[in-house]
């Protein structure tokens, strides 16, 4: 895929469960293997936002998803990564093809997990954080 001139185009979920935990998936791959962080992906040649969101959660998660509201974007190495709200609608949560689990997490969960960098910061300037 070619790198638009500010970064590799890529789309994460902030995803909320009923008890208002926030899902996260353990990443696979580099970068931040084995660290966990929001669901999500590159966005393909062709592709819209949203379209690859429902994608990538899909393949992810396990889980389908309707796309909302953009909450915010951040820059990781490379990556322009534009997080948007979103809901279940169908599926049954497991661990896809690039995460190693997948998991709904309280507050105190992210604290006691491996998470990528300024993860907590991020949610929290976004008011994203899990109760």
């Amino acid at each position: 895929m070619t790198q638009r001139s500010s970064g590799i185009p890529c789309v994460g979920g902030v995803v909320f469960d009923g008890a208002h935990r926030l899902l996260l998936v353990q990443r696979a791959n580099e970068p931040g293997r084995g660290q966990w962080s929001l669901p999500g992906g590159r966005v393909e040649l062709g592709e819209t936002d949203h379209q690859a969101l429902v994608r990538e959660m899909a393949e992810e998660t396990g889980l389908s998803m309707e796309p909302g509201h953009l909450v915010g974007r951040v820059f990781r190495g490379n990556y322009a990564i534009a997080d948007y709200s979103c809901t279940v609608v169908g599926g049954a949560l497991r661990a896809g093809d690039d995460a190693l689990d997948a998991r709904w997490c309280s507050a105190a969960d992210l604290h006691a997990l491996p998470l990528v960098d300024e993860l907590i910061s991020t949610l929290s300037e976004w008011g994203a954080l899990p109760k």
